[in-house]
């Protein structure tokens, strides 16, 4: 079944924008926006593609998903997945990065899925990382060395369990666990789980049932702080210390492009 006319009116609500904004966002005219949410006609695949750009969401999940359940502009549900939405922007239309406090394994487990959490967390701009939804993750402890304690993981939002690279570094987040920070291999046809596995082999590996995963965060880079006198560091300042390592690796990239 197609849901595109829907998906299309009830997105553009949630943005609460009138059609003539919309249209001239996605430089259509208001004719057409109406045309389409209305089952008149349907969007070409030029419009396809503006949509998913526009709104940050697969194609595939704008056609053939029911997403007029979704209540808030910040992430959405589909059955049992839940899909970041849209990524955070900055006022110059910039990706941002939330950087998770250092209590996170309390706190990001009681707020991962409340908007205004998410909404209360400092973030920034690190404009050398790939496209997709990325947070900044604190590490603690000793289990993912060389990667030491009091560094951050940067990391991409995984939509689908499915697109996990077994044996890939992942920020893992579990109704048990909280979140940690594990080498993980897919099991997933086999047990039904993934299996967790620390790079200090002092711990031992563990399985997680798939079912108890709440979200899978992809390594992008590492930022080791450890350096830094303890009392330096808050989220401030490590929001700050992020901020000039982009600024200067986008410095470095305009230089040799």
């Amino acid at each position: 079944m197609n849901f595109i006319a829907n998906n299309i009116k009830h997105l553009r609500e949630l943005k609460k924008q009138t059609q003539e904004y919309f249209a001239s966002e996605l430089g259509i005219s208001r004719e057409r926006v109406a045309s389409y949410e209305q089952g008149r006609s349907s969007p070409p695949v030029e419009i396809l593609v503006a949509l998913s750009d526009y709104f940050r969401l697969p194609i595939d999940v704008l056609i053939r998903n029911d997403l007029s359940r979704a209540e808030d502009a910040s992430f959405i549900h589909i059955g049992k997945q839940r899909i970041l939405f849209p990524i955070k922007v900055n006022e110059d239309d910039e990706d941002m990065v939330e950087i998770i406090p250092e209590d996170a394994s309390a706190g990001y487990l009681r707020g991962y899925s409340d908007p205004e959490y998410i909404e209360s967390l400092n973030s920034l701009k690190l404009p050398f990382l790939p496209t997709g939804k990325h947070r900044a993750f604190p590490i603690k402890g000793d289990s993912m060395l060389p990667i030491k304690s009091g560094s951050f993981i940067i990391a991409r939002y995984l939509e689908d369990i499915r697109q996990l690279n077994s044996g890939s570094t992942y920020i893992v987040l579990t109704h048990n666990d909280g979140l940690v920070y594990k080498r993980v291999y897919d099991k997933i046809e086999e047990h039904k789980c993934l299996l967790m596995v620390s790079d200090n082999k002092k711990y031992d590996p563990y399985y997680v049932p798939v079912n108890e995963v709440l979200e899978l965060w992809e390594f992008t880079c590492h930022i080791n702080l450890t350096e830094y006198d303890e009392s330096e560091i808050n989220t401030e300042s490590v929001a700050q210390m992020l901020t000039n390592i982009g600024v200067q690796l986008e410095s470095i990239r305009k230089k040799v492009g």
